[in-house]
């Protein structure tokens, strides 16, 4: 087999792009290497930062808590409840009522205004302006208020019935 001039240059060129083709896939390979490394670098660097994140915030809490504690046993001087400031049930705490004084100041009662005619005043319904309690039950009688009931009737807006009237 007889390789002329023209035949050898062809392959020689051949075997060069071969050869380029297959620097060029490793490159490749390489390259995309570098490039993992390089995130897991900076997925490392991010961890490292949330860490640093949550230590700051740590030590700033502890910080304050040192503060505070010498704040509350300079100035205030709180302390911590014990197990004996807890009750056991409500016999303790009846235990601890007392009778009231004679000079002790009568308990708070609610107001309770009378009309001069001798009436009670009502709450007034906004919409209606009827007084609450004289506003009859829709259907008749009026029905034992459970969850069910008071879900369906807060659900539903009866402002057109109240307007009618």
């Amino acid at each position: 087999m007889n390789l002329t001039r023209d035949r050898l240059r062809s392959i020689r060129w051949a075997g060069l792009l071969v050869f380029c083709f297959v620097l060029t896939v490793v490159l490749t390979f390489k390259v995309n290497a570098v490039k993992s490394q390089v995130r897991l670098a900076e997925r490392q660097i991010l961890a490292v930062k949330q860490d640093k994140l949550l230590l700051e915030t740590e030590f700033e809490t502890r910080a304050n808590q040192q503060q505070l504690r010498s704040l509350n046993a300079v100035e205030f001087g709180y302390q911590a409840p014990a197990a004996g400031q807890y009750l056991e049930g409500e016999r303790q705490l009846a235990a601890l009522g007392k009778p009231r004084a004679a000079d002790a100041p009568s308990p708070i009662r609610f107001a309770h205004a009378e009309d001069p005619r001798g009436n009670t005043t009502e709450m007034l319904n906004p919409l209606t302006g009827k007084a609450m309690a004289a506003e009859p039950p829709k259907g008749g009688k009026r029905k034992p208020t459970t969850a069910a009931t008071l879900g369906d009737r807060l659900g539903t807006v009866e402002q057109a019935a109240a307007l009618q009237e």
